[in-house]
């Protein structure tokens, strides 16, 4: 059998500039601004990461950035952290009233929790997964359609280290069957039922 190769014939040269009010209130005003930030990430990578790893909370600090064993990574080995603790937790005291999360459904309406309001539905979620015999490491799949629920599940997740499995809602039964095998599942979260237009 012969070998083929795959040539692209499409080549993007425009570029799409964001409204200056909205460049304005970005993290990232500039693509100059971008682009310094990409160079200093691959000129000293370790530099770069430490000054961004010390933007988040860690409840046990790392002794090293970084190490490469003949193609096995490592990033911030023995530092401690908790994702769900840095998304929702360590943002109450300041923006706590604040939207966190907005979701919109397929008949147009909307949805909107603070940051308040999602730590508890994360919080009473985590509860749910102890209650029914999860701890650190076991492993989850979660099979929803795109609804808070599904980010509320991630973050319960995150915050007992439970390792979880987004499966993509559209996958026939066999594949999601085949996702829970795979991973040593111990448990599925599922929805009865999704809209979509």
């Amino acid at each position: 059998m012969e070998a083929r190769h795959i040539t692209s014939i499409l080549s993007e040269e425009r570029l799409f500039k964001p409204p200056k009010d909205f460049s304005k209130k970005a993290h990232i005003r500039s693509l100059q601004e971008y682009r310094k930030l990409y160079d200093a990430s691959i000129r000293h990578p370790e530099k770069f990461w430490a000054e961004k790893a010390e933007q988040l909370h860690w409840f046990r600090k790392w002794e090293k950035v970084f190490s490469n064993n003949k193609g096995f990574f490592k990033w911030f080995e023995g530092g401690r952290i908790n994702v769900c603790y840095n998304c929702l937790d360590r943002h109450i005291g300041s923006k706590g009233g604040k939207t966190a999360l907005i979701w919109e459904a397929e008949d147009g309406s909307v949805r909107k929790f603070t940051y308040s309001e999602l730590l508890a539905l994360v919080s009473r979620f985590s509860n749910v997964l102890v209650k029914n015999g999860l701890r650190k490491g076991d492993r989850v799949c979660i099979y929803l359609p795109m609804i808070p629920e599904l980010v509320i599940s991630m973050l319960a997740c995150a915050r007992l280290g439970i390792i979880h499995s987004i499966v993509f809602g559209g996958f026939s039964s066999d594949s999601l069957s085949d996702r829970i095998r795979d991973s040593g599942a111990r448990m599925l979260i599922t929805a009865d039922g999704g809209f979509r237009n």
